[in-house]
C-alpha cells in the first residue's frame, strides 16, 4: 500500500500547468487525490510526477451558461451540492453527489478528477452521459470540446490525451418540465456502485418526448441504454417500462466478482433502471 517514488509540482496557473503537461515525462495530473491515490498505493499507476492543479482558481466554480451550467474541473463535490443552480437546474446532480463518498471525499474529491478518472462503477459519468454534457479541454496544441458520449471509451481509458486538461463540464438546458432521477446500489465497504442508473424524461401532454438513461457499475463503462429510445412517442406504460428496462442490459459484457456474479448484477441493473425511469416520470412535469 505504498506507492513508487514521485515528484510533485504545484501549477501556478493555468498556462504553468499545460506547459508542465506538454513536456510530458509520465505526468498525472491531480486535483482531490481520492481517485488516483488509491490506485497509486497499490501501484496500478506508478506516475513518475503528479501535478497538482488544486489551486488553480479559474477551474472552480459553477456558473449560469445559457439557460445551462458551466461547472469547472476542480469543482469539488461538496461545492456541487452547496450551488443554488444545480440543484435548481439539474438535480439529478445534487440528487448523485450525496451519495458518493463520504463528507471526506465530497470535501476533497472533484468532478473533473472523476470523470478522467473514467471508473467503470464511478457515479458521475452516468449522470454526465444522460445530461448530454460537454468537455472543454486544452493543451498548448490548441482547445476542444468532447461529448460524454465520445469521451469514455474503456475502463480507465477517456479520449483526453495525455497532455490534455479538463477546463470545465457544460451542462445544456433540460427540456422543458424534464424529470430526472438517479439511483445506485453500492457494495457498502468501498461505496462504489454496483449497478446504478441515470435518467432524464420530459413529457408533451402525457405523451414521452425526451428519454435517456445511461448505466454505470454494470459492464466495461458507463454507457447509455439506446432501449430507452422506445419510450418516445408513448405513454410509458408499466410493460413497456419492463421490456426497456429488461433490454437495457443487452449486448453489456457483465463479469462476476467477489462481491456478485454475473447474474445478479445484470437482474439489479434491470430492476434500478426501471425503478429510475418511474421516479424520473413522476418528476416529470
Amino acid at each position: 500500500m505504498i506507492p513508487t517514488s514521485f515528484d510533485y509540482m504545484r501549477a501556478t496557473s493555468l498556462r504553468d500547468a499545460l506547459g508542465i503537461l506538454a513536456q510530458g515525462d509520465g505526468t498525472k495530473v491531480i486535483a482531490g487525490g481520492h481517485s488516483l491515490l488509491p490506485v497509486m498505493k497499490f501501484r496500478l499507476a506508478q506516475p513518475a510526477r503528479l501535478l497538482d492543479i488544486a489551486n488553480l482558481a479559474e477551474l472552480r466554480g459553477v456558473e449560469e451558461h445559457r439557460k445551462g451550467a458551466r461547472v469547472g474541473a476542480t469543482t469539488t463535490y461538496r461545492e456541487l451540492l452547496d450551488s443554488e443552480i444545480l440543484r435548481e437546474r439539474f438535480p439529478i446532480v445534487a440528487e448523485c453527489t450525496e451519495n458518493i463518498g463520504d463528507w471526506q471525499v465530497r470535501n476533497r474529491g472533484t468532478i473533473g478528477g472523476s470523470l478522467a478518472h473514467a471508473d467503470p462503477a464511478s457515479d458521475m459519468p452516468a449522470v454526465m452521459l444522460a445530461l448530454d454534457a460537454t468537455f472543454n479541454v486544452r493543451s498548448k496544441r490548441g482547445r476542444r470540446s468532447i461529448r460524454a458520449r465520445e469521451f469514455f471509451q474503456a475502463p480507465f481509458v477517456t479520449a483526453l490525451a495525455e497532455d490534455e486538461l479538463i477546463l470545465d463540464v457544460v451542462l445544456p438546458a433540460l427540456p422543458k418540465g424534464a424529470g430526472t432521477a438517479y439511483l445506485s446500489q453500492v457494495q457498502a465497504a468501498s461505496g462504489y456502485a454496483m449497478a446504478g442508473a441515470a435518467a432524464v424524461v420530459a413529457r408533451t401532454r402525457k405523451t414521452v418526448s425526451h428519454a435517456v438513461v445511461a448505466l454505470t457499475g454494470v459492464g466495461e463503462m458507463s454507457q447509455l441504454v439506446t432501449a430507452a429510445d422506445q419510450l418516445v412517442g408513448t405513454k410509458a406504460e408499466p410493460e413497456l417500462l419492463g421490456r426497456v428496462a429488461a433490454a437495457s442490459v443487452d449486448g453489456l459484457q457483465i463479469q462476476g466478482d467477489i462481491h456478485a456474479p454475473a447474474s445478479y448484477r445484470r437482474h439489479l441493473a434491470q430492476v434500478i433502471v426501471r425503478r429510475t425511469l418511474e421516479k424520473a416520470l413522476e418528476r416529470a412535469k
